[in-house]
C-alpha cells in the first residue's frame, strides 16, 4: 500500500521531500505533480521501476517516457542541445513543454527512440516537482498519469490513491493538478517542430 504525503504546493516540507527522494532511491514509484498534471516518475536507472509505469499505463515498449530535468544545465547532460535550441529552451523553462533532443550517453538506451536515438526533456514550472529534482540531483523518468481508456490524466489525488494504492509507493498530494498535456517540441533538425499542442504557447517555435 502507498505512502500518501499531503505537501504544500507553494512551501514544500523539506523532510516529506527528503522521504520522497529516500522512496524514489529504493525504487519506488510516485505520482508527483508538474505545471501541467500529475505524473508517474521513478529513478532514471531503475528498469524494473520504468516495467511498473509501463504495467500501470498499459503501454507497450515503444512508449516514450520523458525526463524531467531541474534546469537547462541539467538538460545538456542528457541530450545534445544546439546553440539555436539551447536559446528557445531558455526562453520557454521552467514551463509546460517537452523537447525531444538527440539523447547523450548519459540516456540509457532503453529510454531513447530506437530508431532516432532521441529522448524527451522537460523543466517543470512546479515548486513541489523542483524541490524534489533538487534534492534528487538528477531527473526523474517520468511519464503522465493516464490510466488505461482515459483520455484525460487523473487530478485528484484522492482518487489516484483509491486507484492506485496497491500499484504505488507514494503519492503526493499537491492540490489540483490541470489535465492539458504538454506542448511537445523536437528541436533535432534545423528547424523547430511543434509535435503537439498543449499547455504551453506554441509562438516563439515557428520559423
Amino acid at each position: 500500500m502507498s505512502q500518501f504525503f499531503q505537501i504544500h504546493p507553494e512551501n514544500p516540507q523539506q523532510r516529506l521531500i527528503d522521504k520522497a527522494v529516500d522512496i524514489i532511491n529504493g525504487g519506488g514509484v510516485i505520482v508527483y505533480p508538474t505545471d501541467s498534471s500529475y505524473a508517474l516518475g521513478c529513478h532514471i536507472g531503475d528498469k524494473a521501476a520504468m516495467e511498473r509505469i509501463r504495467t500501470i499505463r498499459q503501454v507497450d515498449a515503444k512508449h516514450n517516457f520523458t525526463l524531467v530535468c531541474r534546469d537547462l544545465s541539467e538538460i545538456a547532460s542528457y541530450a545534445k542541445v544546439a546553440n539555436s535550441a539551447y536559446r528557445l529552451i531558455k526562453n520557454h523553462t521552467p514551463g509546460p513543454y517537452t523537447f525531444i533532443l538527440k539523447a547523450t550517453k548519459e540516456v540509457p538506451k532503453r529510454l531513447q527512440n530506437p530508431k532516432r536515438k532521441t529522448i524527451g526533456l522537460r523543466v517543470p514550472d512546479n515548486p513541489i516537482a523542483q524541490a524534489l529534482l533538487g534534492t534528487l540531483g538528477e531527473p526523474l523518468m517520468s511519464s503522465t498519469l493516464t490510466l488505461p481508456g482515459d483520455d484525460m490524466p487523473m487530478t485528484d489525488p484522492y482518487d489516484i490513491r483509491d486507484t492506485l494504492e496497491h500499484s504505488l509507493d507514494l503519492i503526493i498530494d499537491g492540490g489540483y493538478c490541470g489535465i492539458e498535456p504538454t506542448t511537445v517540441v523536437e528541436l533535432t533538425d534545423d528547424a523547430p517542430v511543434v509535435v503537439r499542442q498543449g499547455l504551453g504557447s506554441a509562438e516563439g517555435f515557428s520559423e
